[in-house]
């Protein structure tokens, strides 16, 4: 009679992930904070919006071409802080954009609650139900890309629908890109919690964002 042989992973294995997820989580929501901090004061001061697209172009620069070589360091730690501050900080014109209109307060909070449901729901999902979405990976991507050169020729073309229904795309893009992330981290597909960090942070402040000019659109009193 054969023994049963039972497959199950290393409890090294599964160490290694949980403190992957918990690093990730903890910095996730010390960048948010700290991302909100910054979007503050960018309302505060009132800064214009060269000064946003200065800061959200330098955020992008790290992001592709610094980060990368500082991943696997404290450095990387310090370099997350400041992409997502100086993004939290462009951020600035935006909402003070919404937060002049009569119900401003409440579409900006609207969003909020709406992007962290999205958020705890998808990536909440994709932890408990431990499944690879991996396969998604080539669609995210194509998708983004369409819809970045769609967003493209829309600043020259200036139609209204268009930019609602790209941002709607984007809300599941994103959305896509969060599963995707998550069931990374969760199977073995990333290892490093400031890359899969930047990663989830980049899909909540799309979705914030595109959210927002969604409920602007359909529900500011303006």
């Amino acid at each position: 009679m054969q023994p049963t042989v039972v497959h199950t992973r290393p409890i090294e294995s599964v160490l290694a992930t949980n403190k992957l997820i918990r690093n990730t989580y903890i910095l996730l929501s010390l960048t948010l904070a700290f991302s909100a901090l910054t979007a503050g004061l960018s309302m505060m001061m009132a800064v214009s919006h060269g000064v946003s697209l200065i800061c959200s172009i330098g955020a992008i620069g790290l992001l592709w071409f610094v980060l990368p070589r500082f991943a696997n360091s404290a450095a990387g730690i310090g370099l997350v802080f400041v992409i997502t501050g100086l993004l939290g900080f462009g951020l600035g014109p935006m909402l003070n954009y919404y937060a002049a209109m009569n119900n401003g307060g409440q579409l900006i909070a609207t969003a909020f609650g709406g992007t962290a449901a999205i958020f705890l729901g998808l990536s909440g999902y994709a932890l408990v139900s431990r499944k690879d979405f991996s396969f998604l990976g080539g669609f995210l991507v194509m998708g983004f890309v369409v819809v970045l050169v769609a967003m493209l020729a829309n600043i020259f073309m200036q139609i209204p629908a268009l930019s609602l229904a790209l941002s709607a795309v984007v809300i599941f893009i994103m959305g896509g890109f969060i599963l995707y992330d998550t069931s990374r981290m969760v199977n073995g597909g990333e290892t490093n919690y400031i890359l899969a960090t930047i990663g989830l942070y980049i899909a909540i402040l799309n979705i914030f964002t595109s959210l927002l000019h969604l409920l602007g659109a359909f529900g500011g009193d303006d």
